[in-house]
């Protein structure tokens, strides 16, 4: 038999798809529900690829308290790098929104477009990171962490103390996934 090709959907998943066949058994309370989820992260993704590019250009909003427009304007402002990896180990890195280490001072910034409220937890955790990549101790340097979300930016300047204890828990868990893949 020859099968049709469907070159336009290569590398993409239906919402509808045998690989998360779960839906067979949704209502349609479920189903919509399910689905708008789905949309939300896709509008999310977006968000986040426009808010990027804006930054890389040098774009920036109209002043308003709309989130975007916040986290756009000051990522400018602040000279950050958007979109960029940090990495410990291959068992541990992440992409952060956005980022800049300059006069010793780390600012990382965090977007958030859903409804479910963010966590200063995920920005603590890639400052932990960053100072494992670049070899640099918290108490060396000022820390300030913005998680933008609601039409508000929501500030943190973390105690060195809190970065050591995830730097410590990282390096300790990173160890006991490796022992864990020799033993297979």
């Amino acid at each position: 038999m020859n099968f049709n090709t469907h070159l336009g959907l290569e590398g993409h998943h239906a919402f509808l798809s045998a690989s998360k066949y779960h839906w067979i058994n949704y209502d349609d309370e479920k189903l919509f529900l399910s689905y708008s989820r789905a949309q939300a992260v896709q509008k999310g993704t977006e968000l986040h690829d426009l808010a990027c590019k804006l930054i890389r250009l040098g774009v920036k909003l109209p002043r308003t308290r709309e989130t975007l427009n916040l986290y756009v304007n000051d990522a400018i402002g602040y000279k950050m790098k958007c979109e960029q990896i940090l990495y410990y180990s291959d068992n541990c890195f992440g992409t952060t929104d956005a980022i800049s280490f300059r006069k010793n001072m780390l600012r990382i910034h965090d977007l958030k477009t859903g409804d479910t409220p963010g966590s200063i937890k995920q920005l603590l955790v890639y400052t932990a990171m960053f100072c494992l990549e670049y070899k640099v101790k918290p108490i060396d340097i000022d820390i300030e962490l913005r998680l933008y979300q609601f039409n508000e930016a929501s500030i943190y300047i973390p105690e060195p103390e809190e970065i050591f204890n995830i730097m410590d828990t990282i390096i300790e868990f990173d160890k006991k996934i490796e022992q864990l893949k020799i033993r297979g």
